[in-house]
């Protein structure tokens, strides 16, 4: 390790983040594992651990399920860790994948790694940012052209919002937001918003899977205003706090999932579309690539230390659960692998909640697309 390496370790010891994430985090954690092995013990064996299968019927007389070749499943942050696990197992187990992350270089490989492995596998890679809405409206736009132009019914089946950072230092977006905000959840809440007319019109049961994390649970209270969804109310702060701003992103991504389980209950198009949360436990990916390697490491090393460390190979099989889950499986959390279930924390089951910031991503939203229709005229 190297002098400068030490210093910085050093004085990210020194934040209060820092050993927010070492003992809460890791509370949380094993209070939720002992959640589960209580549910467990009682319940026995999860109505879930029985998975449906992702096949459709090679014959069909409605002529739309029969336009079905594979089905789409879009996947978020699909350049690395538990994107990338997924992408291979859905591939394998006969979707047509679609990747979607940041890195052209990145999806190129992973396309390639999962074509070497899979010589029938079907895959196509959209370059997406989920901090940046125009990013995200263009991906809507060239995935519809490319549906389009394959010939194939303009549908799709499965959304996974797996794509996810933590980010220790305050950066802004191209529309003035908290970038971890705005990938965490802002860009997932609008790319299911933009996506649900496709997730509606499949003519077999979709489902959106939001990958979320045991650390909602250090989320004791919340207020929900333009400023905190935004992420703007953060850079007044004297100093960026990451490991609140992470736990509340993953909050409002289990609101999100509530509240939208809800709403495509009432309405009669949406009833064929199904929400599922899922939450890993720790996986070893990049998502600390911004801590400093030796307290990642460390970080690593312990829950290793306490079986709780786990590949993305391994942790993968709680979206799994959630993909293949029975179609009126919705508005559940997963967590664990198995097809096991847990109850989140109570804040999030708090609908008055969820409804208002339902309500303000929507508004949120809206001022995106009048932004980027003004671009368009002015253009």
């Amino acid at each position: 390790m190297g002098v400068n390496e030490l210093k910085e370790a050093l004085i990210f010891l020194c934040k209060g983040e820092f050993w927010r994430m070492a003992v809460l985090w890791t509370l949380s954690l094993i209070i939720s594992y002992l959640r589960l092995f209580a549910h467990s013990l009682f319940l026995g064996k999860s109505k879930f651990s029985d998975r449906s299968s992702p096949s459709l019927p090679t014959t069909s007389s409605d002529p739309a399920t029969a336009s079905i070749r594979k089905p789409i499943c879009i996947i978020t942050g699909a350049t690395s860790g538990l994107g990338a696990a997924a992408a291979y197992a859905l591939a394998k187990e006969g979707y047509y994948v679609v990747l979607a992350g940041r890195s052209l270089h990145s999806l190129s490989k992973i396309v390639s790694d999962i074509k070497e492995q899979l010589d029938d596998a079907c895959v196509k890679a959209f370059q997406v940012d989920l901090s940046s809405y125009k990013s995200i409206l263009s991906f809507k736009h060239s995935l519809q052209q490319w549906l389009l132009d394959s010939d194939m019914h303009c549908s799709v089946q499965v959304l996974i919002n797996n794509a996810g950072i933590l980010a220790t230092s305050y950066r802004i977006t191209a529309e003035q937001c908290d970038q971890m905000m705005s990938t965490n959840y802002i860009g997932p809440f609008c790319l299911t918003k933009l996506l649900l007319p496709l997730l509606e019109q499949s003519p077999i049961p979709s489902r959106v899977v939001n990958v979320t994390s045991f650390t909602h649970r250090n989320v004791s209270s919340m207020e929900v205003t333009g400023e905190t969804i935004s992420g703007k109310y953060f850079s007044k702060l004297s100093s960026y706090p990451f490991a609140h701003v992470y736990e509340y992103s993953k909050l409002c991504l289990l609101l999100l999932t509530y509240e939208l389980h809800r709403r495509v209950g009432l309405v009669e198009k949406s009833q064929n579309v199904s929400v599922i949360a899922v939450d890993p436990g720790v996986v070893k990916t990049n998502i600390m690539r911004e801590i400093p390697s030796c307290l990642s490491w460390l970080a690593f090393s312990a829950s290793k230390l306490l079986g709780l460390l786990q590949s993305p190979e391994v942790g993968v099989r709680s979206v799994l659960d959630a993909v293949h889950a029975p179609p009126e499986t919705s508005g559940v959390y997963f967590f664990g692998g198995n097809g096991r279930t847990l109850r989140s924390s109570q804040l999030s089951y708090n609908s008055k909640l969820a409804k208002g910031l339902w309500d303000t991503s929507s508004q949120i939203h809206l001022e995106f697309q009048l932004a980027s229709q003004g671009n368009l005229e002015n253009n």
